[in-house]
């Protein structure tokens, strides 16, 4: 004879604080919330340097993207919208795309493309930031 099955163990707030079917939902959420809320103000520093540069000479541009400063907020503004992108399209993906397989590999596609495009991004602004 068994006893009682886990589930039934548990109490009404235990299987709530479960997080739904994959288990993230809340720290998906709030992740979503605080990279968008961080990109706020990553976003109007980056528009406020490139307007700066905007119609200046090659070397202008250059010695202000130079500054480690600039170089500092456009990398942060770069991972954060990556990053909020990212998270962004996973809950299209799962929430759209019904087929499991499918589902799997778009999931692998979003964070390839991602990664790529952060390394892409990070690589440019450090190349110039560093004056290669």
């Amino acid at each position: 004879m068994s006893g009682p099955s886990n589930s039934s163990m548990l109490t009404p707030r235990r299987r709530v604080a479960g997080l739904g079917s994959a288990r993230s939902g809340t720290g998906h959420f709030w992740l979503q919330r605080v990279t968008a809320l961080a990109n706020v103000p990553l976003v109007l520093l980056s528009l406020a340097i490139i307007i700066c540069v905007a119609g200046e000479d090659h070397g202008f541009v250059l010695e202000v993207l130079g500054n480690p400063v600039v170089a500092i907020i456009l990398l942060l503004t770069l991972l954060s919208v990556v990053f909020h992108m990212r998270l962004g399209m996973q809950i299209v993906i799962e929430d759209y795309v019904h087929a499991e397989g499918c589902k799997v590999l778009c999931l692998i596609a979003n964070t390839f493309f991602t990664v790529a495009v952060g390394c892409a991004g990070a690589f440019a602004i450090l190349k110039i930031s560093f004056g290669g």
